[in-house]
């Protein structure tokens, strides 16, 4: 019966069968609608891509104040925004490797001062002007401009000089970075057609989808283009829609009820039941994301460092793990570098939850004993305001006057996040060391938001950048974690699993370790079986 079944499935896939006689056939043989429908959705994502329909995303991190200008892009919204019809030079794949996207080589000397990128030609931007090296070099030019608030300010610090020659798009950097290739994968980097100067929120960019209607807060919706260079790999669905959905149960209702096709920020407690429903399947991977409390260190009463290590030593990490990862992620240590990176060091101390400690630094610091205000929200991340509460309990114990204070999640990324001194929040990760530091804590990063500003943190990042000697290059990472770890804003508790949940007829599915849902691609590089 299987064999008639998978012969019957080929059929469908093939156009030779309707699905409802495929559906007819197999009750004949005794099989159920459910089973059958699951075997013919297997056997078509086996078939490979298929082409057409509306495929539709039900997301949290999105509010009524998001824009599609990619340097002010700071929540997951906006950014499955970005990809939908923008590109960069290049991408950091599934397997940690670099892929062309707009330069179709890349070339660094032997210093790794000057890279040159090759400038890909023949490809449309969706207003139908060609995009040219120059676009590209204007387009680095305004996020290098102190005047962007671009997300990616801190990791064009070191460029010392672009320019264009013929194809070529060149790099010249102060000092020499290996890793330079990895941070122009940086999702702020969208190519814009002059840069996006005259109008960075326009979205008009190289990818697989032009803006059918952008409503903040709500909903996003994308038209496949007909003229897309790279059709064979992304833009399958004929128009992709998201939905703003920041609300964890109205989400996993949406994708239980068939309004959406995905859904990102599965919350772990529900992950396990959600895993057993029918025509869908909870996809967790493993990578750099983490969940986190921030500390302004410019800001009292937090630019006291024992008040900050109290708190440190007061949050209880394997509880946290426990109750609100539910397995679905690791425990964290006060740095945001884990063992997906490759020159982590194993050897730091794991910072152990001591109420002792944490009551002695709290004595230490003088605080008065007013109210320690911690704000956080539903969209912080998922269970961020159990979190808190476990956090308050704990820094109870140790004497800590830690009060929480629940925030909408409207306006969580514009109005508290990098705005207020104490906040949940949480970091996707970045493929590489550098450009996680460089992104959150170079002092002179847009997006530091701990306000660690130390200048002898700023010389290791350049040092480790010029350093080709692994070994050494390794040592003065470690030295970095320490010095954030002992010194920093940043309370890292868990390391979270990228946990999304997808319905069965949803193709195309790959585990990526760079971000949730397939590092934001899944809606441009998935397709509908049954389209």
């Amino acid at each position: 019966m299987n064999d008639e079944l998978k012969h019957l499935s080929t059929r469908v896939t093939k156009g030779l069968m309707t699905r409802r006689e495929f559906v007819g056939r197999a009750a004949a043989l005794g099989v159920t609608a459910v089973v059958a429908n699951a075997m013919l959705a297997s056997a078509a994502k086996a078939a490979g891509p298929v082409r057409g329909g509306t495929i539709k995303l039900g997301a949290s991190g999105g509010e009524s104040t998001n824009t599609q200008d990619p340097a002010l892009t700071a929540s997951e919204v906006p950014l499955y925004n970005l990809r939908h019809w923008g590109e960069t030079l290049v991408d950091v794949g599934a397997d940690g490797n670099l892929e062309m996207r707009m330069a179709e080589s890349v070339e660094g000397s032997s210093d790794a001062k000057r890279w040159v990128f090759k400038i890909r030609k023949g490809i449309p931007f969706s207003n139908g002007k060609e995009m040219t090296p120059e676009d590209v070099m204007l387009t680095m030019q305004r996020h290098s401009n102190e005047d962007s608030q671009s997300g990616a300010l801190g990791i064009m610090r070191g460029i010392e000089d672009m320019s264009v020659d013929g194809d070529n798009f060149i790099v010249d950097l102060s000092t020499g970075n290996a890793d330079l290739p990895y941070l122009m994968a940086d999702y702020h980097l969208m190519i814009q057609p002059g840069g996006g100067m005259d109008n960075p929120a326009a979205g008009i960019g190289t990818g697989p989808y032009t803006i059918e209607f952008d409503e903040p807060g709500v909903r996003h919706g994308f038209k496949r283009r007909d003229d897309y260079w790279d059709a064979d790999n992304r833009g399958f669905a004929e128009f992709s829609e998201q939905l703003v959905l920041n609300d964890a149960t109205a989400r996993t209702a949406a994708l239980q009820s068939g309004q959406v096709h995905m859904i990102n920020r599965v919350d772990p407690k529900v992950a396990a039941l959600l895993d057993r429903a029918p025509n869908l399947t909870v996809k967790s991977t493993s990578g750099r994301g983490h969940y986190v409390f921030i500390m302004h260190v410019d800001t009292a009463p937090f630019d006291s460092n024992e008040l900050r290590l109290a708190l440190k030593y007061a949050i209880n990490r394997e509880e946290m793990v426990d109750k609100i990862l539910r397995g679905y992620g690791s425990i964290g240590n006060d740095f945001p570098i884990n063992a997906s990176y490759p020159l982590f060091d194993d050897t730091i101390p794991q910072r152990e939850h001591d109420i002792a400690k944490a009551a002695e630094h709290y004595k230490k610091s003088g605080h008065d004993g007013s109210p320690i205000i911690l704000r956080t929200a539903d969209g912080a991340f998922p269970g961020a305001v159990d979190a808190a509460a476990l956090f308050q309990q704990s820094a109870q114990a140790a004497g800590i006057p830690l009060e929480i204070k629940r925030e909408p999640n409207d306006g969580y990324w514009s109005e508290v996040w990098n705005v207020q001194p104490f906040c949940a929040s949480y970091w996707g990760g970045r493929p590489v060391q550098d450009q996680m530091y460089s992104t959150a804590y170079l002092s002179t990063a847009d997006w530091n938001d701990t306000r660690f500003k130390v200048p002898e943190f700023d010389e290791k990042l350049l040092a480790a950048r010029a350093e080709i000697d692994e070994g050494k290059r390794k040592a003065i990472y470690s030295e970095m974690a320490m010095m954030l770890r002992d010194e920093g804003g940043l309370i890292l508790p868990m390391f979270n699993d990228f946990v999304g949940a997808i319905a069965s007829n949803v193709g195309g599915w790959v585990d990526d370790p760079n971000g949730p849902l397939m590092n934001n691609k899944a809606p441009i590089k998935c397709w509908l079986t049954d389209a």
